[in-house]
């Protein structure tokens, strides 16, 4: 009987420590997974005047895959301290708020400096054809 109780304690003892090591094992792997995730995310440093582009994830609805995801250009208004980014549009009729993992920094348009030149292209004449 000593023995049977001696042995049940053991084995108790033995459940006990193959649980520690899935959790550690676990608490290990999402350690890892976190690093990874953590990697891949850009930090935004927006700052009121900003000009920024808005990520519409809502565009499926429209077929075109070479269609641009991107809106804007808005301007940043306020940032508050959840991460959240209060954005209006360029002639400042809507404000609205959005996530600012959203958001990416408007470069602007390249502009030309100076005259332009334009050239009119026409059909090529071709010394056979007269």
């Amino acid at each position: 009987m000593e023995t049977t109780g001696t042995n049940r304690i053991t084995g108790l003892h033995e459940l006990e420590e193959f649980r520690f090591q899935a959790f550690e094992s676990t608490r290990l792997y999402k350690e890892r997974m976190k690093l990874m995730h953590d990697k891949h995310i850009l930090d935004r440093n927006f700052k009121p005047g900003d000009l920024v582009l808005l990520y519409n994830s809502r565009l499926r609805l429209f077929s075109g895959k070479l269609k641009s995801r991107w809106s804007g250009p808005f301007r940043v208004v306020k940032i508050f301290l959840s991460g959240a980014v209060e954005i209006e549009s360029e002639d400042g009729t809507k404000k609205f708020t959005v996530n600012g993992q959203r958001l990416k920094h408007y470069l602007g348009m390249a502009e030309e400096k100076g005259d332009r030149v334009v050239i009119h292209l026409t059909e090529p004449h071709y010394a056979d054809e007269e």
